[in-house]
């Protein structure tokens, strides 16, 4: 969280997703300003609950869920191939065998 302005800095006119730990309201303000539409939910916390769009936060635990399907494999999660090529080609072994599956 420290980093996420930073990180974000760059970034305008687009959708971003995060869960309920990114929900700060400096970052929200930020996002905001660069013409950023939020799609984190409030903390359950806070007095007033912002109204997100839920279709967009169920995607972004489908991408979450991508993933965490893809870490077991262990090639993919210990980073064995050192060629940016054959990462990717062993990324994309294991996305097709995500989606057979």
């Amino acid at each position: 969280m420290k980093v996420a302005g930073e990180l974000l800095g760059n970034l305008h006119d687009a959708y971003v997703a995060g869960d309920r730990a990114y929900d700060a309201q400096a970052l929200v303000q930020q996002l905001q300003r660069q013409g950023c539409q939020v799609v984190i939910p409030s903390n359950p916390t806070r007095k007033t609950q912002r109204e997100i769009d839920r279709h967009l936060y169920r995607e972004r635990h489908l991408v979450e869920n991508l993933f965490q399907l893809l870490k077991r494999f262990r090639r993919l999660a210990m980073r064995f191939e050192k060629l940016a090529e054959s990462f990717l080609a062993f990324l994309h072994l294991g996305s097709i065998l995500v989606w057979l599956r």
